[in-house]
């Protein structure tokens, strides 16, 4: 049984969209970063960085004590060595993999972050930063458009962790100033990935954790 600490953001979306594709058992710990949950003391025992996504597996392979791990990038590759499923196993397949998982956690999901913030949440608007992280977002995303051009996934023919990573990034993109028209391989793969029985069942959890408010 997995425990996944958990809130609608992109990073949490990642973990819920493996669970939901390999279908391991997990139960949902909401922490409601709009109330500052992520400070409590028994939150920060578990993700000391103070950011969710966080998990605590209670049965780890090595048969020891419940292991637990933040960050979204590590605990998709831990999900993926635990499972054996969605890293590829050959040598090229899996870096291939794991350096567009690490794109995405070096420069997509910060430089898309940023843009949010200065786009839609920042007391005042600065139009040099907005302008800044709209330009990079965009090259970001004309990056990933031509690694999609000869590409089913992110990393080859194979969905993996990778896209698992990417993709709930680009859900934000309107708020992002992005229109997909614009990176049509991005919008066929976007497409694909959205409407995987796993992704829908993930992003049900919206409804549950965090309703829209009316």
């Amino acid at each position: 049984m997995i425990d996944l600490y958990y809130w609608t953001t992109p990073n949490g979306h990642k973990i819920s969209i493996f669970l939901e594709e390999v279908g391991l058992p997990y139960n949902v710990y909401p922490i409601n970063i709009s109330q500052n949950d992520q400070f409590k003391p028994e939150f920060l025992k578990i993700s000391p960085n103070n950011k969710i996504p966080a998990i605590v597996d209670h049965e780890p392979v090595d048969g020891g004590e419940p292991l637990a791990l933040f960050e979204s990038g590590a605990i998709l590759l831990y999900l993926a060595e635990k499972t054996g499923k969605f890293l590829p196993k050959d040598l090229r397949g899996r870096q291939q993999a794991l350096q567009w998982l690490f794109w995405q956690m070096g420069g997509l999901g910060p430089m898309a972050g940023q843009n949010h913030h200065f786009s839609q949440f920042a007391p005042e608007k600065i139009p040099y930063a907005i302008k800044r992280y709209i330009d990079e977002t965009a090259r970001l995303y004309g990056v990933l458009d031509k690694q999609l051009a000869n590409n089913d996934f992110v990393a080859g023919s194979e969905y993996s962790i990778a896209d698992m990573a990417i993709y709930p990034w680009i859900v934000s993109h309107k708020w992002q100033s992005q229109n997909l028209e614009d990176f049509p391989n991005v919008l066929r793969w976007f497409n694909h990935i959205q409407n995987r029985p796993a992704t829908v069942k993930a992003y049900a959890l919206v409804a549950k954790v965090n309703p829209p408010k009316s």
